[in-house]
């Protein structure tokens, strides 16, 4: 009679398991009913290598109702979103964005836009000027209720098995990336999002955040951070970045090197001015 073996049985998922993944180290943790939203969430990583996989019409469906879901300031919708999935387009957004590759490579590419231009025409069409659109407040609106929608979408995604990355190059070109996507005046590219099925061979650990004691203040903000916790966080990233391949700078010197001058903007220094040149007022 051949012999049997048991089964181990499943590793329990607790919220200890998730926040030292998410935070590189041992957490505390207080007992919490899990699930499987906290653990999608807990679980994100950026993704930038994909199979050449189509994503699915009714995924993409799906993605624009969570997106839909999120919560808008006075339900004004200030945002919209282009899905971009010709290899043409992707090709000369990718061009524009510093380049960056991984556009190319994924199969679906979502530009999120503030857009003011369907709130003005709304008000002209009830005879107003909607002179409320020409303060910072409404860009800023705008700029808000597209990335609440579309981290909305990116959890959803991410529940279906997709990986994304958002692509903040986008903003290096406005003006540029506006005519390749024929935006009419008073909508903006906020920033972009590449999605596809990931790529099984190219292994993305989730990265390290910083501890809840450098961004959780309490009744008041804590002015001074602490050094002993940055240089902790430091050795954290820094031994993360050894597993991924990476040069091991830590956090702070990578940070310092991406703040330290105009350049380092990659051209995004002119943003307000090329911003009005669209047609946004921002008063």
């Amino acid at each position: 009679m051949p012999a049997h073996t048991l089964a181990s049985p499943p590793q329990r998922k607790t919220a200890t398991n998730f926040l030292r993944r998410r935070y590189g180290k041992d957490q505390p943790a207080k007992a919490v009913e899990w699930n499987d939203t906290l653990e999608a969430i807990l679980s994100h990583r950026s993704v930038r290598n994909y199979l050449p996989k189509p994503v699915p019409e009714g995924i993409l469906q799906l993605a624009v109702a969570a997106a839909q879901s999120a919560p808008t300031s006075s339900s004004l919708q200030a945002w919209s979103v282009v899905a971009v999935e010709d290899p043409e387009r992707r090709a000369r957004l990718a061009e524009l964005a510093s380049p960056n590759p991984q556009i190319l490579s994924a199969p679906l590419f979502l530009v999120w836009l503030a857009d003011l231009s369907r709130l003005r025409k709304i008000a002209a069409e009830h005879g107003k000027t909607g002179e409320g659109l020409d303060y910072m407040e409404s860009f800023l609106l705008g700029a808000i209720d597209a990335s609440l929608a579309a981290q909305n979408a990116l959890t959803a995604l991410e529940s279906l098995g997709l990986g994304t990355c958002y692509i903040g190059g986008i903003r290096n070109h406005p003006a540029e990336v506006g005519e390749v996507l024929g935006l009419p005046p008073e909508v903006f590219a906020v920033f972009g999002m590449t999605v596809g099925y990931p790529d099984p061979a190219v292994e993305t650990e989730v990265k390290p955040r910083l501890p809840q004691s450098l961004v959780l203040h309490r009744g008041h903000y804590q002015a001074r951070p602490s050094e002993a916790d940055l240089t902790a966080y430091d050795d954290t990233m820094r031994a993360f970045q050894t597993k991924q391949a990476m040069a091991a700078r830590g956090w702070t010197t990578v940070i310092a090197h991406r703040i330290a001058d105009a350049a380092a903007l990659k051209g995004r220094h002119v943003l307000l001015d090329v911003v009005r040149h669209m047609g946004f007022k921002v008063k």
